[in-house]
């Protein structure tokens, strides 16, 4: 089973150790992602010292209007986006949650061209939204989207994942699935295609239950993969059969 979105520079400790304590639960693959240049460089560099994991490359969309030079930031974004362990673009998008009005400009702009770079290097693009899901997509059909598209941790309801679906978006998952406040995130699971459906953690954030509270880490994904079985009623193993394939599908072989 892959962990599909994670920072573990953000967890803290030892990377070595949260690889091994994850592939000791079948957790065996890992997307190291970055959310800014600095965090994106530096999951460039642990995909290079690991076969098991494999690097996203962008600016966070509340990162975006920090930038004293967004074309600079881009720029370098882009750089890292060519090397071949870097397998998708994200996260990227938009954040109507933390980025106000004044942001939002740059908050687009951004969006906007790193659906380009993703285009450009023919690589998946990994879509942070909150409280955006509409301007999410008309972005996506005005740029028209690239060939692979995941929305990150999702967190729409039954209507938007069938848009989503219907657009040939994979939704990844995480431990919200779990809480049992989270019922739009729970429907929309339920209606959610295996071949379209991705689980990660957002590690250290979104710990499932029973651990929430504490930090979450990349060994915890089997608790949101039950869930999401329990969820929609197919058999465990077939769960994560589909997963396991889907991820190869948007990020290709982990092994170099």
């Amino acid at each position: 089973m892959p962990d599909s979105h994670t920072h573990l520079d953000f967890v803290g400790g030892d990377p070595g150790g949260q690889i091994e304590a994850a592939a000791a639960v079948g957790v065996d693959r890992l997307v190291q992602v970055g959310v800014d240049v600095d965090t994106s460089r530096w999951s460039v560099e642990l995909a290079e010292q690991h076969a098991s994991v494999v690097a996203a490359v962008a600016l966070h969309p509340n990162d975006a209007p920090r930038q004293a030079d967004l074309d600079e930031a881009l720029r370098q974004i882009e750089a890292l986006a060519a090397h071949p362990r870097v397998r998708a673009v994200g996260e990227t998008g938009l954040d109507y949650f933390r980025t106000g009005e004044d942001g939002r400009a740059a908050q687009e702009e951004s969006f906007r061209a790193h659906i380009a770079i993703a285009k450009r290097y023919n690589l998946t693009l990994m879509i942070h939204d909150r409280d955006a899901h509409a301007d999410v997509l008309r972005v996506l059909d005005e740029e028209g989207p690239p060939e692979r598209v995941m929305m990150h941790c999702f967190s729409g309801d039954r209507e938007f994942a069938l848009d989503c679906v219907k657009r040939g978006f994979l939704l990844s998952f995480a431990g919200t699935v779990t809480f049992a406040n989270a019922r739009a995130v729970r429907e929309a699971a339920t209606v959610t295609p295996l071949e379209s459906m991705l689980v990660e953690t957002d590690a250290p954030f979104l710990t499932p239950t029973p651990y929430r509270g504490r930090p979450n880490a990349p060994y915890l994904i089997p608790l949101t993969v039950r869930a999401l079985a329990d969820l929609t009623g197919a058999d465990l193993a077939e769960v994560c059969t589909a997963i396991s394939a889907n991820a190869e599908r948007l990020f290709g072989p982990w092994s170099p």
